[in-house]
């Protein structure tokens, strides 16, 4: 589904629930560059809904604005019923924020981070029952800075529910986390919405997305190239496996295109991507191509279709590129 085909109002139409975020026409340029495009998208309540893109997408500027942290050159946005333009410190009481760069301060205790934070909003929650949430009671007196990468992650979480959000923005969370953190982390993701909590996060692993999200926009040079839910993103695909293949020498695109049930052709250097909706025909014919120099097939790599080549099929890149 193109962006232009995505039309955020009253009610989502994906899901028929009430939308809580209503973004129209979001555009913000620095100088010569367009940072965010134009976007247009919108989140119905209790949804977790994701920005997926590689470093330099927008994902994050899109957040800041919506954030109220910065303004935008053109656009709408309607958060929790409110312009949230024109009436940034309503919404702001009313939502979370984990930025990617959160700093948290070294030399305060988890408590006592918790309550400054806290302190800054009409009607907190306790400290002591979010603690427990997020296993930092026994670190309630330790120091930031003694705490492990995944500890400060929870924390950063925590600092961003002390007001009970009815929207919270996880801007690349998981980042710098090593895969027993990030799976813990995601386990945290998922305990929200089971509260019916409105989570929208910003993430550049594509395992990430396809475990979180109900639905991805996928980002790219400022632009929403698609948005739907990862299963018929991936469905919409005009093939349903993909083939990484490599040479020591050239092989012209032309003939991988030649292949059998082979749709569509990336090119990597000496490596190809090729997205077929036949695997052992491709293959077939692959064994019969020789580069240059006369040798065969030097690496291949066989994978069902993702979300990575949803974003390669619409950009020619990869995700991490």
């Amino acid at each position: 589904m193109a962006i232009a085909d995505v039309k955020p109002g009253k009610s989502d139409a994906v899901s028929g629930r009430e939308s809580v975020l209503e973004v129209t026409g979001l555009t913000k340029r620095y100088g010569r560059l367009t940072a965010v495009d134009g976007i247009s998208f919108a989140v119905p309540r209790g949804e977790t809904f994701g920005l997926l893109g590689p470093n330099g997408a927008g994902k994050t500027t899109t957040l800041e604005i919506i954030e109220g942290l910065r303004s935008p050159d053109a656009g709408q946005i309607t958060l929790l019923g409110e312009d949230a333009v024109k009436n940034r410190r309503a919404v702001q009481e009313r939502i979370g924020v984990q930025l990617q760069s959160q700093t948290l301060w070294v030399e305060l205790t988890v408590e006592e981070t918790l309550k400054l934070f806290a302190a800054v909003f009409r009607n907190p929650v306790p400290i002591q029952p979010l603690m427990e949430r997020f296993s930092l009671s026994e670190k309630r007196g330790e120091l930031v800075r003694g705490l492990s990468g995944g500890q400060k992650q929870r924390l950063s979480v925590a600092t961003a529910l002390v007001n009970d959000p009815d929207i919270i923005f996880l801007d690349e969370p998981t980042t710098g986390l090593d895969p027993s953190a990030r799976q813990s982390f995601w386990d945290l993701i998922r305990e929200l919405q089971a509260d019916g909590k409105t989570v929208i996060v910003t993430t550049h692993y594509m395992e990430e997305a396809e475990a979180l999200c109900d639905r991805v926009a996928i980002m790219d040079r400022g632009q929403i190239m698609a948005l739907d839910t990862p299963r018929q993103l991936v469905r919409g695909l005009s093939f349903d496996s993909t083939v990484e293949c490599g040479f020591s020498g050239s092989v012209p695109v032309g003939t991988m295109e030649a292949l059998p049930a082979v749709r569509e052709v990336k090119s990597e250097d000496s490596a190809f991507i090729l997205f077929t909706d036949d695997v052992a025909a491709t293959l077939a014919g692959l064994m019969e191509v020789r580069d240059d120099a006369g040798q065969r097939v030097k690496s291949l790599h066989v994978r069902t279709a993702t979300l990575e080549d949803v974003f390669i099929s619409h950009t020619g890149r990869r995700l991490r590129d």
